[in-house]
């Protein structure tokens, strides 16, 4: 969000924008434990894990208004957890296939 300087509200009084974030921003939790559920995949349930925690994480993020960073982990967290849900569901269709 860009800042933007004080404008006047139909009212006539001055309103202003939240200062914009600083450098001080923090790491969204959530988007660094979808990244290490999802690289350490932990029987298959780290990857579901990593899918929750990860759609968590953008969406905690985003209502931020950039006071949290972490977006790609997140992202990256999602990836590696969906790819190994694929993975999962090959293998159980190959499973049963070769049955």
């Amino acid at each position: 969000m860009a800042y933007r300087p004080a404008w006047p509200s139909p009212d006539g009084a001055v309103a202003y924008q939240p200062a914009p974030p600083t450098l001080d921003a923090r790491t969204n939790g959530f988007a660094v434990a979808a990244l290490v559920l999802g690289i350490v995949w932990m029987f298959w349930i780290g990857s579901v894990l990593s899918v929750i925690f990860g759609h968590i994480a953008l969406h905690q993020i985003h209502e931020s208004s950039g006071w949290q960073r972490g977006r790609g982990l997140a992202i990256a967290g999602l990836l590696l957890g969906y790819l190994a849900l694929a993975l999962l569901g090959i293998s159980i269709v190959a499973a049963i296939v070769a049955g």
